[in-house]
């Protein structure tokens, strides 16, 4: 066992939220509501990342060759119940490898990000566009944007001007 990982886990631990702070603000009008979208729409997104909510920071995680495959499912899965107590997951392709996992889900805490009382925010990492994804051939898209479009058109006579529906 790498002799860190009792701290680490131990410092995973201690960052779980331990109580919900009450709504203390009224409902947005629905102007106000509108000026959140517009500013999200904008790009002016959260003031904070994950790691200033729950006090940990990527620095202080070792790179994951350090590592054993079993040590580093043990952090993710301290890692993911802890970020479910500041009602947030982490979505990440199935067959991602775990070191590509470990380091995507460690830098989740230096993601801006909102934290909500209720509901879920989940890190995703796919943007939809598979030629420039992060997740590069592990991309959850790839599969349909390598597909031929008529192959989803069958036998459709795409040079006449009538519509196919």
């Amino acid at each position: 066992m790498h002799p860190y990982l009792p701290h680490l886990l131990s410092d995973i631990a201690a960052a779980h939220r331990t109580e919900i702070p009450a709504e203390d603000k009224p409902p947005l009008s629905f102007e106000e509501e509108m000026e959140e979208i517009e500013n999200w729409v904008e790009g002016n997104g959260p003031d904070h990342s994950f790691g200033y909510y729950c006090g940990l920071e990527a620095f202080n995680f070792p790179p994951p060759e350090q590592f054993t495959e079993d040590e580093i499912k043990e952090v993710l899965k301290a890692f993911g119940k802890m970020m479910f107590t500041w009602n947030h997951g982490i979505s990440l392709p199935e067959l991602l490898p775990l070191p590509m996992a470990y380091n995507l889900t460690v830098d989740t805490l230096n993601t801006k990000t909102d934290i909500v009382n209720s509901g879920m925010m989940t890190f995703d990492f796919c943007t939809g566009y598979a030629p420039d994804c992060m997740l590069k051939e592990y991309c959850p898209c790839l599969e349909y944007w390598n597909e031929d479009i008529n192959d989803d058109m069958g036998d459709i006579d795409l040079s006449s001007n009538e519509l196919p529906f």
